[in-house]
């Protein structure tokens, strides 16, 4: 049996310890633990010093190297696409602002606007379905040669689209023929196009704008569900085959995305070009590069995406064959 002797052994030690403890603590090893805080709080504050010059350098870097690179690529941009007539058309309720400085970025480079258009919701809603079945079945009969008999409605209507933004009265001309002005007029008319100012002359080549997934988680708190005759790339593909020069541009591409959907498809990058990333000044400055060689046929995908080029190659309008006219329709014979 343990007795009170062992008891007060243990509380003895306890406070021994305890003793020994505060005293060290007091003396001897107080200013080794002192010491060694502070010249760890110190070596903290110097490498946190280090990493903000370091952070302040290399941000000074890379803004002289991105006004070199809008330096040479405004270099590069200009007279890209002189005198080149070119529509640009609103796909999903792209912001004015960003409209306005693309737009701005092809009158630097020598295109001559002719049209500024926006696609409405009629295009995608669901209660619009029927609209849309109308004005497709009653211009396949306008359409010969220009859609398959089997299209379908998305497919009509942007073969319409292209149509009237594009097609002149006669090879290299520069007026609109009679088909294209009654086209956009039903396009208008019906609410399925909104003009900033409706075509003046026929476009050589067609801009699509995106918004990108702003646009999508607008819609999407609209309807959960695609409405079936609903097929952007489709209805890009036959713009695209009617019109001929087609560049779709929006921001830094993401899965669902107009840009992203049509880099997914064969048919689709074998023969219209995507930039993405234009919210950055410097990207947009791809926007008339891509036009221009896809003016001339080279067909790319743009952007910093892994599937996608940084910059549009070079080219020299000189080099495309035939007129501009050529790509799109000419003639109500087409």
């Amino acid at each position: 049996m343990i007795d009170f002797r062992y008891h007060l052994v243990s509380l003895i030690s306890v406070f021994l310890a305890l003793a020994v403890g505060i005293i060290l603590g007091a003396g001897p090893l107080q200013n080794a633990i002192g010491d060694q805080l502070t010249d760890q709080v110190e070596a903290l504050r110097v490498e946190r010093t280090a990493l903000r010059d370091s952070l302040s350098e290399a941000e000074a870097a890379r803004d002289e190297q991105s006004a070199y690179a809008l330096a040479a690529g405004a270099e590069l941009v200009d007279g890209s696409l002189e005198d080149v007539r070119v529509a640009v058309v609103d796909v999903d309720g792209v912001s004015g602002t960003r409209e306005a400085e693309v737009v701005a970025q092809l009158e630097a480079a020598g295109a001559r606007v002719v049209a500024q258009s926006s696609m409405t919701g009629a295009w995608t809603s669901a209660g619009d379905a029927v609209l849309r079945g109308t004005v497709a079945d009653g211009q396949r009969g306008r359409l010969d040669g220009v859609v398959e008999g089997d299209a379908t409605t998305a497919q009509v209507l942007g073969s319409v689209l292209g149509v009237a933004l594009t097609e002149a009265d006669a090879e290299g001309s520069e007026s609109r023929s009679t088909r294209a002005v009654e086209l956009y007029q039903l396009l208008s008319q019906v609410g399925l196009i909104e003009s900033r100012f409706a075509p003046s002359a026929p476009a050589e080549a067609v801009l699509l704008l995106s918004a990108g997934t702003e646009a999508e988680d607008v819609a999407a708190t609209e309807s959960s569900e695609v409405p079936e005759d609903v097929d952007a790339v489709g209805a890009v593909l036959a713009l695209q085959a009617a019109a001929g020069t087609v560049v779709v541009a929006g921001p830094t591409a993401v899965d669902g995305d107009l840009v992203a959907d049509l880099r997914s498809d064969e048919t689709a990058t074998g023969v219209l070009s995507t930039v993405s990333g234009i919210e950055q000044e410097l990207m947009r400055l791809n926007v008339p590069l891509a036009l221009a060689a896809q003016y001339v046929g080279e067909v790319g995908q743009y952007g910093f995406e892994d599937d996608a080029a940084v910059v549009p190659p070079a080219v020299d309008l000189a080099d495309r064959a035939g007129s501009g006219t050529d790509a799109g329709t000419d003639g109500e014979g087409s």
